[in-house]
């Protein structure tokens, strides 16, 4: 009897723009093993149903993206030790008996691209404070950055990640903005999106450009458009800038080794990223 391919997936809302089914089929591929990488787009009220029995889909394990990735850990019969610090998980694996392991590796592709980009940051302005922001904070402190001040549009969730951060890292000084202009942008020295404002064209351009001096790094963790208003207003402004898609690539590559055990094809993951943002 022919054995079904593996499923695996990423579960989010929306994510028609994803190009995570690019890099893990590539890599399922060229390391010859017999699994399928799928879009798992839930509405909130689909996730609880998505979950039951997944062993019976023959799903073993998936991604978590948008606006998932706090509500997924009331599911999880077990957490990683980066799950439980940062409070969001983004991989998920359901092991033999059906039960789902999580783990974060957001961090750790942020914290990789970040080396690859050469950037040792020590004042940071952050805009958002969701799951995707959470795992970027973590790794700023676990880096020792000297100051991060975080805006949300939704002051509670600011708030409380300000709580977590500043108990669990007194080395580095926490501040939460309660208006937009108190990010204090002019006196830092790296800029991160790390809310969905920018995938639609219609979303405004957070940030005026007298807030971008000389020296500042723009990041934005959207990817999908490659080109946010943002990164638009840096290259205008000749500032060094990134999107999330480095992010992705070192997530997903974090994200493989849970789902299959193997080491990663990175460059192989990389190339079918290019090729997939050529195609968008």
């Amino acid at each position: 009897m022919t054995l079904k391919p593996k499923l695996y997936g990423l579960v989010g809302f929306p994510i028609k723009h994803s190009l995570s089914p690019c890099m893990h089929n590539a890599a399922f591929s060229a390391l010859k093993i017999k699994a399928k990488y799928e879009l798992f787009q839930l509405k909130p009220d689909q996730l609880r149903g998505f979950l039951h029995d997944l062993k019976k889909k023959n799903i073993c394990g998936f991604n978590v993206t948008h606006p998932y990735k706090e509500e997924i850990i009331r599911f999880l019969a077990s957490k990683s030790s980066g799950v439980k610090e940062i409070g969001a998980a983004n991989t998920v694996v359901v092991d033999k008996g059906g039960k789902l392991k999580g783990f974060n590796t957001d961090y750790l592709g942020f914290m990789a691209h970040l080396k690859d980009l050469k950037l040792k940051p020590k004042k940071v302005a952050l805009i958002g404070a969701g799951g995707a922001a959470k795992a970027v904070c973590f790794a700023l402190a676990k880096m020792k950055i000297s100051q991060l001040c975080i805006y949300d549009i939704d002051k509670f969730k600011s708030l409380s990640l300000f709580k977590k951060l500043n108990s669990s890292f007194p080395k580095t000084k926490f501040d939460v903005a309660s208006r937009f202009e108190d990010l204090e942008i002019p006196d830092k020295d790296l800029l991160i999106n790390a809310s969905p404002v920018g995938m639609r064209q219609t979303d405004p351009c957070l940030v005026a450009p007298g807030d971008l001096h000389a020296g500042l790094f723009v990041y934005d963790l959207i990817y999908s458009p490659l080109q946010t208003k943002l990164i638009s207003l840096a290259k205008e402004r000749n500032l060094n800038f990134s999107n999330g898609l480095g992010m992705l690539l070192y997530q997903g590559v974090f994200a493989f080794k849970h789902f299959s055990g193997r080491t990663a094809p990175v460059n192989i993951m990389k190339r079918a990223l290019l090729k997939g943002v050529m195609r968008k």
